[in-house]
Order: structure tokens, then sequence, then C-alpha cells
């Protein structure tokens, strides 16, 4: 199961432009909104918070991002692009890779990868809601996203692996968009909630059936 398709996240989203010696710090502020992710939602975060985290002054602060929201969205490529990572590196794997295996292994890395930073997922899509750049970030990931797995469902089809059934892209946006919800209800307890041990295997299940209109062995 291969695709070749794929590209980096921009790095450095909404921060300032670089500065000497600036990368200690800019870590230093991205590890502590991370850090105080995990204690209270965003909302509840101030730029005094952050920099005084880092230990820095809030002056000091703006030399490198332009707000509490640039953090969010700088921290939110970089998860990207760990995620686009792990994927690539699945979805490229070639041939000797089997369907189940295959999209088990893509399904884990989306999984796991967001797993790890599960307060600073939550709030990314909490701030969908108020945030046109984080609506607009969301936007491109999820777009290429559903271009890999239409690609790669495109590709079963062509070697007769997979019936022929709605378009392949239509088909990626009903499932990416299921992978969204169902991994944010079991990282935020919004709702019914999959397990997390269980997220996976079911996810595997709908997509393998979807896919292929029985799951492969």
């Amino acid at each position: 199961m291969s695709d070749g398709a794929g590209s980096p996240v921009a790095a450095g989203r909404g921060r300032r432009p670089a500065r000497a010696r600036g990368d200690d710090r800019e870590l230093q502020i991205l590890a502590t909104a991370e850090r105080l992710l995990e204690e209270r939602p965003l909302g509840a975060i101030s730029v005094d918070d952050l920099a005084r985290g880092a230990g820095i002054s809030r002056p000091t602060f703006y030399f490198y991002f332009t707000s509490k929201d640039a953090v969010l969205l700088t921290l939110l490529d970089r998860v990207v692009a760990e995620a686009d990572a792990t994927m690539s590196a699945v979805f490229d794997g070639g041939a000797s890779t089997g369907p189940r295996e295959g999209w088990q292994r893509a399904l884990a890395a989306y999984h796991e990868t967001f797993r790890r930073h599960r307060a600073l997922t939550v709030a990314w899509a909490e701030a969908r809601s108020t945030s046109a750049e984080v609506r607009a970030l969301w936007a491109e990931v999820f777009e290429r996203w559903v271009q890999r797995c239409a690609t790669a469902i495109e590709a079963e089809r062509a070697r007769g692996a997979a019936p022929s059934g709605p378009p392949a892209r239509d088909l990626a946006i009903a499932l990416t968009s299921m992978n969204e919800r169902v991994i944010y209800a079991s990282l935020s307890g919004d709702g019914p909630a999959i397990a997390a041990d269980d997220v996976v295997p079911v996810l595997l299940r709908v997509w393998l059936t979807a896919v292929y209109g029985t799951p492969p062995d």
C-alpha cells in the first residue's frame, strides 16, 4: 500500500523571524505551553504564564511569537510533521506490506502521535471554533491526508484488491472524518468514546470493510 504523496508542513508558523541564539528560548516557550495545556485549557493560559515558565520576560516572549495562538500553531505544525513522517514511512513501505498490516500501521501512527500530545490535540480541536488560523491549518492537514488515503484506495482498486464503489476521495473524506471524531472523543472524553486501546482495532475494522467490502485476511 503506497501513495508516493505528501509534503512537509511549514515550520515555525506564527513565529517571529529566526534570531541569533533564539532556538533554546523558543523551545522553552513551546515546552512550557504543552506542559501548561496538560493542567488547564488554552483560554486560562496567558502570555505572562508562558514567559514565566520559559524563564523570560514578556517583551522577550514577543521577540519570538506574536501571540499565544502563534505558539499553539507552531506546536501543531510540529505534531503534524511528526504524524506525517510516521505515516509516510507506512504508506511508502511498498508492496511487501499487506493491506491489513498497512492500514493498521497507518492508523496506529496517526493515533499514537496525537495520543502522545493529548492536551495539545484537545486544545487544537477546541481552538478551531475561534481561530481562523487554526481552521486553515487543519483544513490544509486534512486535505493532505485525504489525498494520501484516496490515492492508496485507488491503488488498491487498480490492482484488483478492492472493489469499485464510491469515489475514492469521498470515501477517504468520510473515513478520515471518522478518525478525527473518534480520536478526539477518546482523548477528550467528549460524548460517547471508545477506550484508547480499542481505537485502532475499531477504526481498522471499519476502514477495511469500507475499502475492501469485507475485511481482508
